[in-house]
This record gives C-alpha cells, structure tokens and sequence, in this order.
C-alpha cells in the first residue's frame, strides 16, 4: 500500500468537492453570457465565490478567482508594485523564506525594487528586518506557514511594521488553509493568496482575497470578469469544488490540527530519536507539516528509498531541470549546502493515520543508515 504524506504538495481529492465539481460541470454556459444558461452559470458561480468567502471570513466582494496560488501571489505583489510604482513607491517586500511564486515575483522587479527580510535560524521575520520598513515599500509579502518548514510568521507584527511603513500587506495563505485559523476579516491583511489543491479541492483553482478598497493593478488583459483584476473565464466547476473542500476543510480545522499535531508529535519523537536527525521550523509550526535534516545524507537518495517503500514524501527543496538544488529557505536560515540538500518534508491530511507515522519511522530507522551510506 501506498501512505500520502505529501499533503502540502496536493492532497486527495474531497468527496465533496468530487460532488460539487461533477454537479457543475454538466451546467452549459460561460458565466459572462446574459442568456438563461450563462445566467445559471453565473449563479453557481456566484453561490461558490459566497461559500468561500464565508469559511474564509471575508465578504464574497473580496474573493477573486485564480488559476492557483501561484497566479493569486503574482497578482498580489506584481499588482501591488503596479499600483505603488504609479504613487511613488518603488519597492516590494518580503521575506527571504517565501515560496518561489511570491520571490521569484519580487526578484522580477529588479534588484533595485526589491526588499528582502532576513529571518531568524526557525525561519521567522526578525524586527529588525520589520523595522527597515519605510515610505518606498509599495507591498510587503510574508507567508502565514512556510510551505517547507511550516514555520508561522508572526503577522501581527508583520502587519503593525507594514500599517507604520503605509504599505499593502499580503500573505501567502496557502498552507494555512484548514490547518490554522484563518480569518480574513480579522486578519488586518490585505490580501491573501489560498489554492485549492492543497485542501483536498481540484487542481486548476485558487484566490486571491482582496480587501475592499485595495487597489491593485492588472497584470493580464482581457475581458476583466473577476472584477476587472483577473481576465479569463472563470472555470465554474472548480470554484465549486473549491468552496466546498474550504468549507469542510474550515468545519473540521479545529479537530483536524488537534489530530495532526497528535501525530506530528509522534513523528518528531520518533524523529529526534534517530541518530543526526534534526527537525526544523521551531516551536510555531502548522500540525500537518514535519521537516527534517537528516545529516550525512542526500535528501534525493532517502525520498528514492521511501518511495520504493511505499511511501510519498518531498525534499522541500527545488528542482530545476531535473537538477537537485540546496533549499532556499533552509539557506536563509543560516543552515549550511550540506544541511539544505539533506531534508525532506512529510505533510499530513485527512488521510494520515497513527498507522502512517509508524511504518514511517519503522522504515526510516532500516533507510537512513543506506542513504548515509550511498552518500559515502
């Protein structure tokens, strides 16, 4: 049998979701068109853009569909840089730790415009980087939970650097979806990028949530149908599928994480038990994330291992080409190449079970000594 715990890559699909995604897609008719068929189209688009927003608390106003998370960041920073560059504020910030969507965004704009935060050695915005903050910073980015570590920023005080500075605030809120609270409303942000995928809904679909009266500018042309910020036809069936796999997600999040950090406890016991193994992201982390260096060892070599053994996993570092590469975010963190190209990632969902985490270390107890080996 093959155990998942690659949640934070995708995870499986929602019976629910299924259900609303099937029950859609049999409706004809583009939700721009002003005939009776575009009209329910356009309804079921509508009720999916107010079940997301309620699970999300934000107002259905607020929720612009996107292809995935990674268009909803690219919107929110290169949007956000648009609209500053046109008030005289050049830069965009954010921290050295983002997922590639937001950084790479960043790193676009050229050197010039772009202000990175330094993080401490669990990854998390230092107040001294908050505090260089100043009058030319259009956007400031911070994640909510780091993609790899699962490390959670400190977004109040993110907030309170970026309000001082006169700045739009944007988090990455991908992984925090159904894993922590996350209430839009409340947050203070002003916009937040969410995928479905990663929740259990289908592939294909995201949204940024933009704060009414935010102003961001376009950054693809077209028709304008999500409110004149994001051109394309909206694909109805998989906002379907979306709002109902938030909505569940969110329904369960309270019981889920008191499940998952259960678990995530387990593995780190079990984790820190085995000789050079060390978890990362410090004491704040999201329950479904577990990331770990396995010292002495290539990270590549373990995953092909536990592969054959059955079981899905990531290195939590980015390939290029086909060629390994030292984490990133690892990197920022101070930790050495070595340390970077020798981690992997485990993620949990719905799916994971006490069963999971066993055969897990029970495996990884046979496997480490090999891939130690294997690196020579």
């Amino acid at each position: 049998m093959r155990r998942h715990l690659d949640h934070a890559a995708t995870a499986p699909l929602r019976p629910v979701a299924e259900a609303a995604w099937a029950a859609a897609a049999s409706l004809v008719g583009n939700p721009s068109s002003t005939h009776a068929s575009g009209r329910r189209a356009r309804a079921r688009l509508e009720d999916a853009r107010e079940q997301l927003a309620d699970a999300v608390g934000a107002h259905p106003t607020e929720v612009v569909f996107t292809s995935g998370g990674t268009e909803a960041d690219n919107l929110a920073v290169l949007g956000g840089a648009a609209a500053g560059a046109a008030l005289g504020r050049p830069r965009v910030a954010a921290s050295t730790v983002e997922h590639p969507a937001v950084a790479q965004a960043v790193a676009s704009l050229g050197a010039d415009r772009a202000h990175w935060l330094a993080v401490d050695a669990d990854g998390v915005v230092t107040p001294r980087a908050l505090a260089t903050l100043d009058a030319s910073v259009a956007v400031v980015s911070v994640v909510a939970v780091n993609n790899e570590t699962g490390t959670l920023q400190p977004l109040d005080a993110v907030l309170a650097a970026g309000r001082r500075a006169g700045a739009l605030v944007h988090s990455d809120a991908v992984q925090a979806l159904g894993h922590v609270p996350l209430v839009f409303a409340a947050s203070g942000l002003d916009a937040m990028s969410l995928s479905a995928h990663k929740i259990g809904g289908p592939v294909g679909v995201g949204a940024l949530v933009v704060r009414r009266g935010v102003r961001l500018a376009p950054v693809t042309f077209g028709g304008g149908q999500e409110a004149r910020l994001r051109s394309g036809t909206v694909p109805v069936a998989l906002a379907a599928g979306f709002a109902a796999a938030a909505a569940e997600a969110v329904a369960e999040q309270q019981g889920e994480a008191e499940r998952l950090g259960r678990l995530r406890a387990d593995l780190v016991g079990g984790l820190t038990a085995l000789d050079g193994v060390v978890v990362n992201g410090g004491d704040r982390v999201s329950p479904a994330i577990c990331h770990a260096t396995v010292t002495g060892c290539r990270a590549d070599d373990l995953l092909l291992l536990l592969d054959a053994e059955g079981f899905d996993c990531s290195t939590g570092s980015a390939c290029a080409a086909g060629v390994h590469q030292p984490s990133d975010v690892l990197l920022a963190m101070g930790r050495s190449e070595a340390d970077a190209a020798a981690s992997l990632r485990f993620s949990f969902g719905p799916s994971t079970t006490a069963d999971d985490v066993t055969a897990l270390l029970a495996a990884l107890g046979d496997l480490v000594p090999r891939a130690r080996a294997a690196a020579g």
